[in-house]
């Protein structure tokens, strides 16, 4: 028998209102609207799956997060991983506990977010580069996941 999944955990610098109305606001099914890389210089480019990526991210209200991406045409590339998450103030932390490279498992993967509406921004450094990601996500489904 197992456990049950963790809760979201609460932010030391929320209150306990605050921290479950923005994770609440998170839980649910959204789309990949874009997907580009900030360089040290300040750069915008592409990100690693190209102009026209596609993708799926997935919030539990019991806590586990799945993300899965693709370029929609091109070379193929699949990056994916899934874990748990937490908010922590403006950031949402991923723990990774299964993912498609050996190198992220383990590793808690921080993002700035910025939820507007149905609009969700997350902003944080590339697993693999020197490079910041700017990943903009749009609600399909908000249900108890």
């Amino acid at each position: 028998m197992t456990a049950p999944p963790p809760a979201p955990r609460r932010s030391p610098s929320a209150g306990p209102d605050e921290d479950r109305d923005r994770a609440a606001h998170l839980v649910g099914v959204w789309r990949l609207v874009s997907f580009h890389t900030l360089a040290p210089d300040g750069s915008v480019r592409p990100g690693p799956l190209g102009e026209s990526p596609e993708g799926l991210l997935f919030y539990s209200v019991g806590g586990h997060v799945a993300v899965h991406m693709m370029p929609a045409d091109g070379p193929p590339q699949y990056l994916s991983y899934a874990g748990t998450w937490h908010l922590d103030g403006d950031r949402v932390v991923h723990n990774l506990t299964v993912a498609d490279r050996t190198e992220w498992l383990g590793t808690d993967q921080v993002r700035r977010l910025e939820l507007d509406g149905d609009r969700l921004t997350l902003t944080g450094s590339a697993l693999s580069s020197p490079d910041r990601r700017v990943l903009v996500w749009q609600r399909i489904a908000h249900d108890g996941l």
